[in-house]
């Protein structure tokens, strides 16, 4: 049995990929719930309801999907040019972390500068601080060869460790009766609501905008021409004249930065302050997301929004009929891996030498 590339690949075919790694993702679902002991039918039923049944539903499912819409977008334009970008999750603590330095009140007294500005500083820093957490990996590529994989994964934890140095010192909020958290963002800093009476807040907003500005580049500049043909072969890409170092640089910067302001808008919109569970693991999620969409930043928002409905579902599901919530993170996995081998399927097809075997 070998694999042989694909002459040319069909419509027919890929909405026959679609449609099977949908069936797969499913059966794989309904197994684990059997295994559980609990109705297929009803389960699904609730988990549907728990995510999109009513409004409260809704806004807690798009909420769910705005960090994870942000960091979705840094992996997508970090593969895109095959920097893989594993330091989402530090890159979104250390983004939020420079938005409550920024925006906060640990200095004890407030801050003078006008709201809209101060605002706008804070995103910027939390931005920065994102970026320059992946310049440092993207650097160490160029330079010496250094596997990015292994050092943005090793920086997360260097990160987390970081923060919490910050949260037990000289950030720790003196009112959190001893709990590791840090101070909170002033008034007037905090993202409005999009929803009356939910958590759903603007942020949705600039999340979208994120994925359509991130299109517009990829599809129809230069820089976004340069990233493609980084990511299909750096060889080529450099003697058709791309700036191999500068092109990596720049979507390190893009890609660190997008991180970093997920941790932002986590903080502006949703928690007001930054402690260690603030990310249940956006920026691994993120990667999933990613990978789901293609590497497409507008099929980004309807992954993300699917992910953040399985996950908001499960816990509904789970509170009612007693399966693991566990489960979502499962079916999450599940369906990165159907959709890599229908990816792969699309490309490839199986074929079998007969003859081989026969000889063998």
């Amino acid at each position: 049995m070998r694999l042989e590339a694909r002459t040319q690949v069909g419509a027919g075919l890929l909405i026959a990929a679609g449609l099977g790694s949908f069936a797969a993702v499913l059966l794989v679902a309904a197994l684990l719930v059997a295994a559980a002991g609990a109705p297929v039918a009803q389960t699904f039923q609730l988990l549907l309801q728990g995510a999109f049944g009513t409004v409260f539903a809704w806004s807690e499912t798009l909420t769910r999907s705005i960090p994870l819409m942000l960091t979705g977008l840094a992996a997508t334009v970090a593969f895109k040019a095959r920097l893989f970008n594993i330091g989402a999750e530090g890159q979104l603590y250390g983004g939020a972390l420079a938005a409550v330095a920024v925006g906060g009140l640990h200095s004890g007294v407030g801050l003078a500068t006008p709201g809209p500005l101060l605002f706008a500083a804070m995103m910027l820093a939390a931005a920065l601080a994102g970026a320059l957490l992946l310049l440092g990996p993207a650097w160490l590529k160029l330079r010496f060869g250094v596997d990015e994989v292994v050092s943005t994964l090793l920086l997360n934890f260097i990160v987390l460790l970081g923060v919490g140095a910050m949260l037990d010192g000289p950030m720790k909020d003196p009112m959190a009766m001893g709990w590791p958290q840090s101070v909170a963002l002033q008034d007037g800093l905090e993202l409005s609501k999009l929803v009356a009476r939910t958590r759903l807040h603007t942020g949705l907003v600039w999340s979208v905008a994120a994925a359509l500005l991130l299109w517009i580049v990829l599809r129809f500049t230069t820089l976004g021409f340069d990233i493609r043909a980084l990511g299909a072969n750096a060889k080529a890409a450099a003697f058709a004249g791309v700036s191999v170092t500068r092109t990596m640089l720049l979507v390190a910067l893009l890609s660190g930065g997008l991180a970093g302001l997920a941790g932002a808008i986590e903080v502006a919109g949703r928690t007001g302050y930054v402690t260690l569970d603030m990310s249940p693991g956006y920026g691994y999620s993120g990667i999933v997301i990613a990978m789901l969409a293609g590497l497409n930043p507008l099929a980004v928002v309807g992954a993300s929004v699917l992910v953040a409905g399985v996950l908001v579902g499960a816990d509904s599901m789970s509170r009612q009929i007693g399966v693991p919530s566990y489960l979502a993170d499962v079916v999450v996995a599940s369906a990165l891996l159907v959709v890599l081998v229908a990816a792969m399927l699309t490309r490839y097809r199986l074929r079998f030498d007969l003859r081989a075997g026969a000889s063998a």
